[in-house]
């Protein structure tokens, strides 16, 4: 499958965008959203000119340089990223995390993997409807339409703390929202329940589980009753693949429960919630893991591109749900009642 939007015409079009910068504006804005690979922070771009500038005057020429993107981004092939991401926030119901919005944006445009997200992010910022967090701790930084005050995330947020400090317990989260949408909906605005969701994923402080449950991250009350629960809270907590070792030991550390690796690893092997992506090492199959053996892997990665791959293409899409070494892929490759190689170093599916 082909790419709605090219990554090379991303790159071509924002150069062009940025020639519309006064050379300051350009010199920022590049080592702020890191074209060329070296990301630099405000005081070492402040401490780069030949008379240092503060950070706060980084930022101004930085914020100066976005508006003019904004400007002049319609006129390219960059308006489908502002089009896709003003239809994902408006989803939202007007909230969306960075990281969410522009992994989004990257899958639905088909966009290359390879692609410099900072690009892509920038180019949502510029759009005139769009807002960006400022950083603040305990958040993670998300981007909201012009429309919904700032304010009311906040409100948003204390009433969940207030409502499960009262409780001082694990909440559904249908019900903790349906208090929140009480408190704040009234004859004149509606408080919907995807605005309360987004609005809380921004807190660092509130855990939700498997869009059912929500809790305060401080408190280690939640007790998963089955083994499999455990497992999944435990590396939904951890956030990344996990050898069962490790997971086992979690368990005892977050829920106090003693469990031996063998039944761990036993829970592992015959739950298909869980994938074995590399020696003794597992995923949750709801984070886009697929089960099966890497030649399983690699048939799935040419047909849902649908032609013929070169050989670092597909060890790049495998490796990102399998932790293997790359011969071991390109011996796979070799695998001719299934695969077939159509010129040098590119295969496809047998036919």
């Amino acid at each position: 499958m082909s790419s709605i939007v090219s990554w090379n015409e991303i790159t071509k079009s924002f150069e062009m965008v940025l020639e519309n910068l006064s050379d300051k504006e350009q010199l920022v804005v590049e080592k702020r959203i890191w074209v060329n690979w070296e990301r630099e922070t405000l005081q070492s771009i402040g401490n780069s000119f030949e008379k240092p500038i503060t950070r706060e005057r980084v930022r101004q020429i930085e914020n100066s340089g976005i508006k003019k993107i904004g400007r002049v981004v319609k006129s390219s092939i960059l308006w489908q990223i502002q089009e896709k991401a003003l239809e994902l926030i408006d989803m939202h119901w007007g909230v969306m995390l960075r990281y969410k919005i522009v992994n989004t944006i990257i899958q639905d445009l088909q966009i290359s993997n390879d692609v410099n997200a900072n690009i892509i992010e920038i180019v949502i910022q510029s759009d005139f409807e769009i807002v960006k967090s400022k950083p603040k701790n305990g958040t993670q930084t998300f981007f909201y339409k012009q429309k919904i005050s700032p304010k009311l995330i906040l409100a948003i947020h204390a009433e969940a703390l207030k409502v499960l400090r009262k409780k001082k317990d694990v909440m559904e989260m249908d019900d903790l929202y349906s208090v929140i949408q009480n408190k704040f909906s009234s004859k004149w605005l509606v408080v919907e329940k995807t605005l309360i969701d987004s609005s809380l994923e921004v807190f660092e402080d509130i855990i939700k589980w498997e869009e059912i449950l929500i809790w305060l991250t401080r408190w280690k009350i939640l007790n998963p009753k089955t083994l499999k629960d455990k497992t999944i809270y435990v590396m939904n907590k951890e956030k990344i693949p996990m050898h069962f070792i490790d997971i086992a030991n979690k368990i005892t550390e977050y829920l106090g429960d003693t469990v031996k690796v063998n039944t761990i690893h036993n829970e592992l092997i015959r739950n298909n919630n869980f994938v074995l992506i590399g020696r003794w090492i597992y995923a949750l199959k709801s984070w886009g893991f697929i089960a099966g053996t890497v030649l399983d892997v690699i048939v799935w990665v040419l047909e849902k591109v649908g032609t013929p791959m070169s050989t670092d293409s597909i060890a790049l899409e495998v490796l990102k749900t399998r932790d293997v070494k790359k011969t071991t892929i390109y011996m796979n490759l070799q695998n001719k009642k299934v695969i077939e190689r159509v010129w040098r170093n590119f295969y496809q599916l047998k036919k």
